[in-house]
Formats: structure tokens, C-alpha cells, sequence
């Protein structure tokens, strides 16, 4: 009989566990605090569980993580990692440096994506599946055991996939992320973006989950964003400007909206004062980022002075506005790129 792999599994659910095997309820502390604090999956180096505990847990289960398919470093210091899941799926993490110890990690919460957003590599791959919870974590905990414990400082839903369409099993990732007796990665440092599913907003909202918010929001008007981005027909920017308000207004902290800069899209004077139009009044942060070009696509990349220059058109009009610089151009850093060519790739060998 195959063992089950009790990677993603919460605190309740260990609890649960060692009341069925007939012992206290307590050791599924213990379990939760191996897998996850001290990053420990064999069952005999748990030495405060009885051995008897420990063989019978063998037997029956395993934790099992990720094991990176491909890992490319850019020359800036940029590195993206390639996971294939059990089923063949394949998903990205990427490892953003910002200084000389700080770095930022963005994971996925899908394989593919639904949304069909006409600029995303992601986009093009079409959708595969919902990650687990323990996918979702397995990408943090293979990044602790490769760089120990400051393998990163803040982390971010903005990999491959739209989050609140996984919401439940991000939810379940981010109270195991989050937990003391977990990964111990304070929700402030955590940060979920959406295209816009706006029942999600609330319901995040609602959830008492201390983490951030971004938006993404790359137009001020629905007509363009329309056509860059078909979820916008079901949640237009009324419906979205409403629930981000209402993120802002209950949690008291000010979110984000992230917008890529399309060269003669979006980019112009009239497109600065739309935005800013449609942001004020919410406590916010506007991250400005140059597009990130894709084979295949129409879609330009403005120069850096143009991103310059319309950073400066929204800043005083704006509560806050920050120029975030492209990372890892050589190595194919946007969402879904590197998986689009290893997909393509094997594709073409397999015909």
C-alpha cells in the first residue's frame, strides 16, 4: 500500500492523526513542529515521539517535499526554480535578491492558469490544476533546506496562477506559513495578488489573515483592461476599487496596486491621471514595472526613461508610487516562461 505523504498537513489534521493511531492528541504538535519549524522528515530522528510512534508512522506515511526539476540564476543575482509534481505538472518559484541579505520569494498557487491574461506566459500554457496546500508550501520548505533559515524575508503570491481562484488551499498554506510552531514567516510579510476576483477580497478580508494585498491592475479604464485581461469583463474596476476599499478601510494598512507598463498601451500622460483618478482615496502603494517581453506576443517593453517619466507624471497625484525594476531578464524570470519551454520542448520530442 502506497504511504501517504502528509506534506500540507495542518495542525488539526496531525492531531487528528495521532488520536486515530490512539495516542495523545498532543503529539501532533510534536509532528507539526518536525515538518515544518525543524524541517525534519524522517521519523526517526523524532526523538521525543516513542519509538513505537515513530515505527508505526513509517509504516504508513512519508514526508515528502519537491525536488527542483531545473534551477536558472540570472546575472543579477535572480534565481528561478522549476518544480515537476507528482502527475508531471510543472510549476516556478523565483528568488528575487533586494540588498545584501534580504530576498523575496514568489510562489505559485496553480499549474497554469485559467485567466488567460493576453500579455502572461502563464496565459499560454492554459490551466492544469489547483495546487495542494502541500505544494504550495513544499516550494518554502525546498528553499529552507537549500539556504537555511534566511533563504528569504518576505514572500509573495505572484507566481504562476491566480490565488484567490485556490483559495482554500492558499488559506490552509498561509495559516502553516504563518504559524509560530510552522515556517514562522509573520503575515506581514506576506502578500497575496489578484487580477481582481473580487469575492475573495472580502472573504480574505473577513479572514483575519494579517497579510497585504495587491491588485493588479496594468489599466485605469475597463476598456483596456478589458483587453488585456478577460477576467475584467466579470469584475469590472467598479467592483474592484469597491472591495479594495473595503481591504484598506477594515484592515487599516495601506495595499498595493501593481501596474505593467505596455509601450504605447497604457503608458501616456491621459493613462498616469486616469490612474490616479481611480486610486484616490485609498490608502495605497502604486508599484510601476516595466513590461516583461514574451515570444509571441505583441507587447512592448517601454524604455527605462519612459518608465521614468510616467512614474513622475502619477507621483504627485498619487499617495505613493515605487519604479520596481525588471529581475532576471536572462533567464526568463516573467511567470510561466520557463515552464512554457520545457512544456514546448518536451512537447516536441514527444511527437
Amino acid at each position: 500500500m502506497e504511504k501517504k505523504n502528509l506534506l500540507g498537513a495542518s495542525l488539526a489534521d496531525l492531531e487528528n492523526l495521532m488520536l486515530e493511531l490512539g495516542e495523545k492528541e498532543y503529539k501532533g504538535r510534536q509532528l507539526f513542529k518536525w515538518f515544518y519549524d525543524l524541517l525534519e522528515s524522517d521519523f526517526e530522528q523524532m526523538t521525543d515521539l516513542s519509538q513505537k510512534l515513530r515505527k508505526k508512522l513509517a509504516e504508513g506515511f512519508v514526508f515528502r517535499g519537491l525536488e527542483a526539476a531545473d534551477i536558472a540564476v540570472s546575472s543579477d543575482g535572480t534565481e528561478k526554480f522549476l518544480f515537476r509534481l507528482d502527475d508531471g505538472k510543472l510549476i516556478e518559484t523565483v528568488l528575487i535578491p533586494d540588498g545584501a541579505k534580504k530576498r523575496t520569494v514568489c510562489i505559485s498557487s496553480q499549474a497554469g492558469c485559467p485567466l488567460g491574461c493576453l500579455f502572461c506566459a502563464t496565459g499560454l500554457m492554459g490551466f492544469g490544476r489547483d495546487l495542494t496546500t502541500g505544494e504550495i508550501i513544499g516550494q518554502l520548505i525546498f528553499l529552507r533546506k537549500r539556504y537555511g533559515e534566511d533563504a528569504f524575508r518576505n514572500m509573495v503570491f505572484m507566481g504562476m496562477g491566480e490565488p484567490l481562484l485556490n483559495y482554500a488551499n492558499v488559506v490552509a498554506a498561509i495559516e502553516i506559513i504563518s504559524s509560530g510552531m510552522g515556517l514562522g514567516v509573520s503575515a506581514k510579510k506576506i502578500t497575496v495578488s489578484t487580477v481582481g476576483i473580487t469575492p475573495q477580497i472580502y472573504a480574505l478580508t473577513d479572514s483575519g489573515l494579517k497579510v497585504n494585498l495587491a491588485i493588479s491592475l496594468h489599466a485605469a479604464d475597463d476598456a483596456k483592461r478589458q483587453k488585456i485581461m478577460p477576467v475584467a469583463k466579470k469584475y469590472n474596476l467598479e467592483k474592484l476599487i469597491k472591495a479594495a476599499k473595503y481591504f484598506a478601510e477594515q484592515r487599516k494598512k495601506r495595499m498595493t496596486f501593481e501596474y505593467i507598463l505596455f509601450k504605447g498601451f497604457n503608458d501616456s500622460k491621459q493613462d498616469a491621471l486616469n490612474l490616479a483618478e481611480l486610486v484616490k482615496g485609498i490608502p495605497c502603494k502604486i508599484n510601476i514595472l516595466a513590461y516583461n517581453p514574451i515570444d509571441n506576443l505583441p507587447y512592448k517593453r517601454p524604455t527605462d526613461e519612459e518608465v521614468d517619466e510616467f512614474g513622475r507624471l502619477l507621483y504627485p497625484l498619487a499617495p505613493a508610487v515605487t519604479i520596481r525594476k525588471s529581475r532576471g531578464l536572462d533567464i526568463s524570470a516573467a511567470c510561466g516562461q520557463l515552464a512554457g519551454k520545457f512544456q514546448h520542448f518536451e512537447e516536441d520530442n514527444n511527437r
